[in-house]
């Protein structure tokens, strides 16, 4: 992703995130699912990544029900989002756990490169 995360909080990555992927909705304009994220490490909490017909939010927490739970890093989740980690490795090496659909967390990869062409 064309987003600069150094020395931001989790809550300002998240913010960034949201931006690009509603001014940038053709990658996702079809998705509609919950992507929850637990992250442990230096910044830690449950998130959610709500993928809703070309829209997209965030919320802290865990209230809906997700289709696809990734379990990570905080490290793991940025190279995650700059495109430097290889999910598949990731997960066969047991830096990614997945409860859900593994499937949904290999189109999020997928996804998730899509927005390097874009700019903030």
């Amino acid at each position: 992703m064309a987003i600069e995360f150094v020395d931001q909080s989790i809550d300002e990555i998240w913010e960034q995130i949201t931006r690009l992927m509603n001014e940038h909705p053709e990658p996702h304009q079809d998705s509609e699912c919950v992507y929850q994220f637990d992250l442990s490490g230096e910044m830690s909490g449950t998130y959610q990544l709500i993928l809703n017909k070309g829209k997209v939010s965030v919320e802290q927490g865990s209230p809906y029900s997700s289709e696809c739970r990734l379990i990570m890093d905080f490290n793991e989740f940025k190279q995650l989002l700059f495109g430097q980690l290889n999910s598949t490795m990731a997960y066969m090496m047991g830096k990614i756990k997945v409860d859900g659909s593994l499937g949904l967390a290999l189109k999020l990869e997928t996804l998730l490169k899509k927005y390097k062409e874009f700019s903030c």
